[in-house]
């Protein structure tokens, strides 16, 4: 009996695992992708802003000052974070910018990269 009982455990075992879910499997990159893509631009100007801003996200009790890459000129963060972010824009000389919610969503692999252009005004 024990053997039957064998048996029908391993046939069960090679019919669940020969199936053809070979083509259905997604591929995954190994990268890490930022979830915010943040570029800073003066309101009057349209020139590209860098040095001395501060961009903060924050996602209910979550917040992270974002990171600048110069090339390109934009400001990176929220990597493999799916959630709701508020932008906080700052800099000496302008007026301080507050987003609306932004969500960034995910997929199977990593998040889906939101892409924001802020306009900064200047201070008066």
């Amino acid at each position: 009996m024990k053997k039957i009982v064998l048996f029908a455990m391993m046939f069960s075992l090679v019919v669940s695992c020969s199936g053809d879910d070979d083509n259905n499997d997604v591929v995954c990159t190994e990268e890490a992708r930022a979830g915010l893509n943040v570029t800073v631009k003066d309101a009057e100007t349209s020139a590209l802003l860098g040095e001395g801003i501060t961009v903060v996200a924050k996602d209910g009790l979550y917040t992270e000052t974002l990171q600048f890459l110069d090339a390109p000129a934009q400001f990176v963060g929220a990597w493999e974070r799916a959630g709701t972010y508020t932008l906080t824009v700052t800099a000496e000389g302008y007026e301080t910018f507050t987003s609306q919610p932004i969500a960034v969503g995910e997929d199977e692999c990593h998040v889906i990269s939101e892409i924001i252009t802020v306009q900064l005004q200047p201070a008066d």
